[in-house]
Formats: C-alpha cells, structure tokens, sequence
C-alpha cells in the first residue's frame, strides 16, 4: 500500500484515486473468506434460479433420486450454506421466505446476520433438499417437522437439528448446529472466577440434593449442566439424564431422549430412571408441575439432581419452584445451590480500541463522574464482521444454598430477602459480574445493558 509507483500505475489503469489501506494478513484472510463464500453461494442460487427458470424438476420425490444429485446447483448451495455457518461460528442458520425474496441469516455471538437474499423461487428445492438429508416427509407442508443431519466439516463431527415451520409465504427453516467441542469444556473454560469456581466445586461436591442452573434460552446452561456432569463421571458413578434433546454424546454417562410421540416425558422417564440405581440425575428441563415434584423427592432420597430453569436470578428459583406446586419444606431440604447465568459478547481482540468513558457510562458502572475511566470497545473490522465483537464468555450468579436460606424459605420470605442473604455471604450478582468484565476491557456497557440485571 505504500508503493507509490504501483498506486500511480492503478489509477491510470482504472481512471480512478485510489486511496492505500493498511491491514494486517489474518484481517484480509478474514474479508476474502467472508466474501467468497457468499460469493459461492450467490453463484450456486444463481445457477439454481436458472434451472427453476428453465422448468426443470429439482422437486425430489423419493430419497433415492439424491444420488443423482451430486454436481446439483441445490447441492452447492446447501453446502455452502452450512459449511459457511460452521466455520463463522454461527449456532443457528434461519432459511426465510418472503413475498418477493429468501433471506438466509446465521446467528452469532446471540445476533442474527443476514449472509443473503435469494430469489423466492428457490424455497421449494430448498426446503425438499434439506427434508431429505434430515430424514423428514417431503410431501408434509401443513404441520411442523423436526429432524436431524450428522455431517462432517473437516475434522469436525456436526450435528445438525432442523425445525420445519409453515409459514403464509411457505415452510421456515431453521437449522441448529451443534458442535461436541463447545459443549464440553472444563471448568476452568467456562469463565468462572476463582471465589465462584470454589463454590461451584464445593456446591457439586455434594452425593444428594438438586443443583439448578438457570437463565433464558440461548444463556449457556446446557454447556454448563455437561461440564459439571463431565467433571463428576467417573466409573464409581451411575450418572442418567433425560433430555430433550440429547446435544452432545457423552462416553460414560446413559442418556435418554425424550419422545412425547410415544409417551415418553420427562416425568414417565424420570420414573424409570429411578428404578436405574442412578447416582447422579440429570433433567435436561423442569418444565411442569409433576416433573418439578418428581425431581425434588429424588433429591432428597439420595440422588444428585441436575437441571435447569427459566428465572432472571438464582433467587427468584425458590419461587419459581413454589409456582409449580412443590411446598417450601421441600424445596429447603432438598436445594443445595443455584447458578444463574448468561452470556455477553467479547470485544474483537483485532480492532479493539480505548476511549474515556461518558458520564453515563459512570453513571451505569457505579462510578464517580470526576474519576478518569478508560472503558474499551471494538471499532469494527473484517475479523468481526463489522460488529466489533467476536465470541462470547459466561456470567454467573451462584448462590449456595445455607441454613439461612433455609429458614428464610420454611419462613416464606420473599426473593429480595433470599438475594440479600446471598450478598451478605459473599454471592456476586450478575450486575456486578458483568461490570467486572466491562471494567476489564472484555466487553463493552453496551452488553452489559442487553442483560437482565439488577445492581
């Protein structure tokens, strides 16, 4: 870039100023990656576009005819399409259709991204291609379907669940890609700081009672439920779960699949489970009343019980217990600890930059506004895409369960009373462990203001 005769030679060759860039090589990398992959799949839809314009038949009516299929446009795309996801670290690929276009977008880092819009046209191979890897009836378009794909992508073993939902413009897919490596992680991994991974060990270490995590979907809590079961099978345990569905295959450890269509719940499971002689119970999630009941009374007749909630705050779990008709006297006998959590964005490592905090940032971070605060943000480049974030850590919240708590539960005290008695003994909020992260320059005010907190 700082070749003048070259530049000089561009601009008379084009008839255009050119103004010179510096970058490093991994950021270029990262923009031709980006954009000849959406290039590959604009061509493959646009080859597909003139097949459907030409009348040809890509509707496949029996599995068989995939065979024949190999060098096909839809193909192509599809490939692309996942292949493009994986390597952009994407959780989710979300496929459509509009009045006039499809639009193909990957959710990252929590954020949806719109990769492309196609002409509508190509819905329908589509949507039959990606039934057909999935195992599912490609002559089903009223009702919702769910299926599943196992692929490799280089080294990596991909697992793929598709949900199929008709819409008024025709079928919404959305593809979630599962991948082992990001499941199971060692404590360490997870982002826990010291005091808390100390808690966390001395909160597991326990033969009995029930071990909640909880947060909203997409918040981490199954990562976390798998590291913690990682970390605790060993041969001298008996360790069962039930989930719906099973993410992640792990050796050593029985795991069950819920299937309503034939009867089998988390509930009627649970119950066999514990005709199992299992040690250590794992329900992916507490859903209703009677698996609630059902996952307690194990607890407290010699299980371990892990599993998850949707609450905003290790607190608040108590209640929602409550609210699904388990009693108090229960829940205080058979609860040993509580992790809330969530996830915020890292600030991209590649364009991260300083700049002094506003008064409202002061504001929000408890911080006096005459005090010099550096805070840390990224401006936005090709290695993330623009958005000046790249990867995302955890949070947490946890609370162990003491004889206080339990009083203050067999005494029917409220939430807050609950959350101060966890302060008091040391519990860091999500509020105040989000804070540490923005003041330590990992992630901005910004994620921390997206987080359901209270300071």
């Amino acid at each position: 870039p700082l070749d003048i005769v070259a530049i000089d030679d561009v601009e008379i060759s084009t008839g255009l100023n050119v103004r010179p860039y510096i970058a490093v090589k991994q950021s270029i990398q990262r923009a031709i990656d980006i954009y000849y992959s959406n290039q590959k799949v604009l061509s493959a839809a646009e080859e597909l576009t003139k097949e459907v314009d030409e009348g040809n038949n890509l509707i496949l009516d029996n599995i068989e005819e995939v065979d024949n299929l190999d060098n096909a446009p839809i193909i192509k795309m599809i490939e692309y399409v996942m292949k493009n996801a994986v390597e952009e670290r994407a959780s989710d690929i979300h496929i459509e259709s509009y009045e006039n276009i499809l639009r193909i977008r990957y959710r990252i880092d929590g954020k949806l991204h719109t990769i492309s819009t196609l002409p509508v046209d190509t819905l329908a191979p589509l949507v039959t291609r990606i039934k057909i890897l999935a195992n599912l009836d490609i002559s089903e378009k009223r009702l919702p379907q769910d299926g599943r794909i196992l692929t490799r992508f280089g080294d990596k073993q991909i697992d793929l669940r598709v949900s199929i939902l008709p819409m008024i413009t025709g079928e919404k897919i959305v593809i979630r890609i599962i991948n082992k490596e990001n499941f199971i992680i060692s404590k360490e991994g997870l982002g826990i700081k010291d005091y808390e991974l100390n808690l966390l060990e001395k909160i597991t270490k326990h033969s009995n009672g029930i071990i909640l995590v909880t947060g909203p979907t997409g918040s981490g809590k199954t990562t976390t439920l798998y590291t913690i079961l990682n970390e605790l099978n060993t041969d001298s345990k008996n360790i069962i779960t039930i989930e719906d569905p099973v993410e992640v295959s792990i050796e050593g450890i029985n795991q069950v699949n819920v299937n309503n269509k034939v009867g089998l719940t988390f509930a009627t499971g649970l119950r066999s489970i514990l005709r199992q002689d299992p040690d250590i119970i794992m329900i992916g999630e507490i859903r209703d009343s009677e698996t609630a009941q059902i996952a307690i009374r194990s607890a407290i007749t010699g299980h371990l019980v892990l599993s998850t909630l949707h609450t905003n705050n290790a607190p608040s779990s108590i209640l929602r217990l409550e609210d699904m008709g388990v009693q108090r006297y229960l829940i205080a006998n058979a609860i040993k600890g509580v992790i809330a959590q969530r996830l915020v964005r890292k600030i991209c490592p590649k364009c991260k930059l300083q700049y002094d905090a506003t008064p409202y940032e002061k504001e929000i971070l408890n911080i006096d506004k005459n005090e010099e605060l550096i805070l840390h943000k990224g401006k936005g480049c090709a290695y993330c895409n623009n958005t000046g974030y790249v990867g995302r850590m955890g949070i947490y919240e946890i609370m162990e369960v003491t004889k206080e708590h339990r009083e203050a539960i067999l005494e029917n005290k409220s939430a807050d009373i609950l959350k101060e008695i966890s302060i008091k003994n040391g519990m860091r909020t999500l509020g105040q462990a989000c804070r540490s992260l923005v003041l330590e320059g990992n992630t901005t005010v910004e994620e921390m203001l997206n987080i359901t907190y209270d300071m």
